[in-house]
């Protein structure tokens, strides 16, 4: 390994020194001793992993370690997107968890080295890279998923997690598999260079539809959607905020090289296949939110629907769909954090206030959150001046440009019906209490570190609702990178072979 090569994979060598410290420090520190230094500990490293992802701006487009993994405005979107999620989610987690709580040096180093596989699946070009740094993230979610482990939803989550996550990743191996037997390799480049030509072509549409099925698991898209709501109601709030996110947006980043990367020229087939999905995703996860009583498990079915509308933008051609696409789960990250921060802090550690109607009257026990939360609501219905409207804006604007009327109307659609179930939880917490007949409601106590988290989170929403210019133009020169040179991905079919970057 050279320095070149290092510096190709800066961010990932500071997220795992600053994950193996905190398990160094943590084991010499006395038993009975706070481990909320760990949780500072982590945010610095992830803020310097963030830095050093936008310092490698400054490198020249290229690969590294024998075409394994590789530094583009693409991978530094997605790297900077993912460590601001991961600081998010432990300054939040710092205030969340109490002091007393076991193994609280544990949870840090998993999140940090979650995001280090995260980080690594956003610039792999190598699919055996692609399936290791998969099961670096995925093994620390499961994990943190039932860090709750004194309750029976904890371990509940936990199981049913790594249970079907298994089975998803083993479809996404075996699609691997038969795209190796298929072109001799499991570079990406040269994936897209022999396809083409490729005589066995039956084997290239199995091991596309292989893996994207263990790719849509993961960004829970109906119908492999099963896992999300159990997973997403037994975990720690704050795990939530990083799980419906950090993973989401890593798993999407490689949506993205797969299809418009690796397999541009089977257009045709995933095209459709997605278009089907994302119609699946909307309406399943907005109908079934509709339902729900408890607001986790409302915003794990609304998690479904946002990844519907997230995969319209795939309708779009080329460049475009690309850029909607990255824009989108910019904006999603940032609501959908902002909104979990909020109710990590209503419900406590505990959740003992877990349902709809135990949110009424929050907006006068606490006006900030009250305040924030309805703000947080607004922009995921994807009202004017949020993220969430400049978001579902670009994503429905591709689909169009790609000639899916009919996905941007569906999705329309049930952006009208989300409105339903968001501003029924608006409505509640700007009511008045009831306060005879109520548990106790504990006034929430903002903390240094969920006031950033929340400030971030705001300020974000904002940004991207007001002046979304900046992150347009950083998604449209990432999906400049990803593009294959020699290709035109707008096209269907048979296509001249593609010369891998240079």
């Amino acid at each position: 390994m050279n320095a070149q090569d290092s510096l190709r994979i800066l961010p990932e060598i500071v997220l795992t020194i600053t994950g193996i410290l905190i398990m160094l420090i943590d084991a010499s520190m006395p038993a009975g001793m706070a481990r909320r230094s760990l949780g500072w500990l982590g945010a610095i490293g992830t803020t310097v992993a963030l830095w050093s992802s936008v310092w490698q701006l400054n490198l020249q487009t290229g690969t590294a370690f024998f075409g394994a993994v590789e530094t583009s405005p693409f991978t530094v979107f997605f790297h900077v997107l993912i460590c601001g999620i991961v600081l998010v989610s432990i300054l939040l987690s710092m205030d969340a968890l109490p002091e007393d709580s076991h193994h609280q040096g544990e949870y840090y180093a998993l999140m940090v080295f979650g995001a280090v596989g995260m980080c690594l699946l956003t610039s792999a070009i190598e699919l055996l890279v692609v399936f290791i740094a998969l099961e670096i993230s995925s093994i620390a979610t499961y994990v943190l998923a039932g860090f709750r482990k004194q309750t029976g939803q904890g371990p509940e989550a936990a199981i049913k997690y790594f249970l079907l996550g298994s089975f998803a990743t083993a479809f996404l191996l075996y699609g691997v598999a038969l795209i190796f037997g298929a072109t001799g390799t499991t570079q990406i480049y040269e994936i897209a260079r022999i396809v083409p030509g490729v005589q066995n072509h039956p084997f290239v549409i199995m091991a596309l539809i292989m893996m994207l099925i263990g790719i849509l698991f993961k960004v829970s898209a109906a119908p492999f959607h099963v896992w999300t709501p159990d997973a997403y109601e037994g975990a720690p709030s704050p795990v939530v905020a990083l799980m419906s996110t950090g993973p989401k947006a890593a798993a999407f980043a490689l949506l993205l090289r797969v299809t418009y990367e690796m397999l541009p020229t089977l257009r045709s087939y995933w095209q459709p296949l997605l278009w089907v999905v994302a119609v699946a995703s909307m309406t399943i996860g907005n109908l079934a939110a509709l339902r729900q009583q408890n607001v986790k498990r409302m915003l794990a079915y609304s998690s479904i629907a946002h990844a519907g509308y997230l995969l319209a933008a795939f309708a779009g051609l080329g460049q475009t769909g690309v850029a909607a696409a990255a824009f989108y789960t910019a904006a999603y990250a940032a609501m959908n954090v902002g909104v979990f921060a909020v109710v990590t802090l209503a419900e406590g550690y505990e959740e003992e206030l877990p349902m709809v109607n135990d949110f009424r009257g929050l907006i006068y026990r606490s006006p900030l959150l009250g305040i924030l939360l309805i703000f947080f609501l607004v922009s995921l219905v994807g009202i004017p001046f949020t993220s969430g409207f400049f978001g579902k804006f670009y994503a429905f604007s591709a689909a169009v440009g790609g000639g899916a009327i009919a996905l941007a109307l569906i999705g329309l659609l049930n952006s009208g019906v989300s409105a339903a179930y968001y501003l029924r939880l608006a409505f509640t917490a700007a009511q008045k209490p009831e306060e005879e007949g109520r548990r106790p409601f504990a006034l929430p106590q903002v903390g240094i570190a969920v006031g950033a988290a929340l400030l971030f989170t705001t300020a974000a929403t904002l940004a991207l609702g007001i002046v979304p210019n900046t992150v347009l133009k950083a998604a449209e020169t990432a999906a400049h990178t990803l593009q294959v040179p020699g290709m035109d991905t707008t096209t269907q079919g048979a296509n001249p072979p593609m010369q891998p970057h240079p």
